[in-house]
């Protein structure tokens, strides 16, 4: 008892640390982000509904799967210039309300060609949301404080993916329909706490006079986030990063199809992958924290994603996907809050909707070519060199992170040599203004 009691306590201690100094309207936005997340049922049994359900081909579902990222591949940049432009809270509504509307037309569409018009509407209006929501909370939320918070949202993300990847497994076995009915709702629901708690977070912009004039931001235009190679460096590792997760929402289901297992299976092996993220995201962010140099750890968690997925050539059984699951689950928890606080920092405060909405943009491509991808090389080559090629990817992803590393500790060093010091190899404490586009 004398050693479990201590124990207790400090973990105790480390959830009040974890959850506290955030403001109140970030955790109006975190329960938003809850909310739409648990009835997030359609997504990831997209690519099973479509070949065991309706009997289309793997490449058909690879087709449709494409589609939706293409829809979210258009709204990610036109919506970060409205995030700027008009602002988060507009920005998030009509976003969540178009989700609602053309989800529950995906669930009647029968045509092919409908669904997969239908499918990229639906991409579209679901992935608006996301610069508004990352932008938003870089507004709320003090820089010292970003990790934290990105991290604790995507718990959130992801608490409610695994009650909703769980349910909806079981759900499907008695008729898709309400999967889709079920998001609708949801997501109404979403945009109903937006709308009542959720205050408008857009930084106004001062017009400096006199002397402040010369050092005022500049304005932030798209050129100008495709002139930051650092920034767009990092985009482009992401979308590595993305295209390998993807395939647990495409390739994996397709291939636990083939392989003679049912929805249900598919929903119970990836439902770890909340799960995980759900016990070990927060004491692995506190540890991220504690990390002196914390884009270090981004190599490693590259290659346990892709050799995670790697493994999956040798699984048979729903244990032993669940299993890979895990390896390459880890790599995502590691990954995910030091590359968006990264993101975070690197964006100008009267910019950060832009780039946010070109780094949603690396998911949203990577949401493209991935079912694409997958579809392909399974119908065409078979599983398992679908999964030696994302170990390949994880191996390429990794040595890129390395020479990130090393160029920011290079620029670092300059910083500290003209007394500009910086803050966990990333960027300098206050937001870094940039050239104008």
């Amino acid at each position: 008892m004398s050693v479990a009691l201590p124990s207790l306590a400090r973990m105790r201690q480390a959830a009040r640390e974890s959850v506290s100094g955030l403001p109140r309207a970030y955790w109006w936005l975190w329960t938003s982000t809850l909310v739409n997340r648990l009835g997030g049922f359609v997504a990831p049994f997209l690519a099973m509904y479509l070949t065991v359900d309706r009997g289309y081909s793997a490449s058909y579902a690879g087709l449709v799967g494409a589609l939706y990222g293409l829809g979210g591949a258009v709204s990610a940049v036109g919506a970060g210039v409205m995030t700027d432009r008009l602002g988060r809270r507009p920005t998030l509504l009509v976003s969540q309300s178009a989700t609602a509307v053309s989800v529950a037309v995906l669930g009647f569409v029968q045509h092919p060609v409908a669904i997969a018009a239908v499918a990229f509407l639906v991409g579209m209006a679901s992935n608006g949301s996301r610069p508004a929501v990352q932008a938003m909370m870089a507004d709320l939320v003090t820089p010292e404080d970003r990790i934290r918070a990105f991290s604790l949202n995507y718990w959130a993300v992801n608490l409610g993916f695994a009650f909703s990847a769980t349910v909806a497994g079981l759900i499907a076995e008695h008729g898709y329909l309400a999967l889709f009915l079920g998001e609708a709702i949801m997501t109404l629901l979403c945009a109903v706490v937006v709308f009542v708690k959720l205050p408008e977070s857009r930084p106004v912009r001062e017009e400096p006079t006199g002397a402040a004039a010369t050092a005022a931001e500049p304005e932030v235009g798209l050129g100008t986030v495709l002139r930051d190679r650092g920034f767009m460096a990092v985009v482009a590792l992401s979308f590595l990063v993305a295209t390998l997760i993807q395939q647990g929402f495409v390739g994996l289901p397709v291939a636990m199809g083939a392989s003679g297992l049912s929805s249900s299976d598919f929903g119970l092996a990836i439902a770890v992958n909340g799960v995980l993220i759900v016990a070990l995201q927060i004491p692995v962010t506190r540890f991220i924290e504690r990390h002196r140099e914390p884009t270090r750890l981004l190599a490693g968690a590259a290659l346990l994603i892709g050799y995670g997925f790697g493994l999956t050539a040798f699984a048979g059984s729903v244990a032993v996907y669940a299993l890979t699951v895990c390896v390459w689950t880890i790599g995502e928890i590691i990954n995910t809050p030091i590359q968006m606080g990264l993101v975070a920092r690197l964006s100008p405060t009267h910019g950060r909707g832009r780039y946010q909405g070109v780094y949603v943009l690396s998911w949203s491509l990577a949401a493209l070519v991935a079912p694409l991808a997958g579809g392909a090389v399974i119908d065409h080559f078979g599983a398992d060199v679908l999964w030696a090629a994302c170990a390949v990817v994880g191996t390429l992803t990794a040595v890129g992170y390395g020479a990130l590393v090393r160029a920011v500790a290079a620029e670092k060093r300059e910083g500290d040599g003209d007394g500009e010091g910086e803050r966990d190899g990333v960027a300098g404490e206050t937001d870094r203004p940039v050239a104008a586009g």
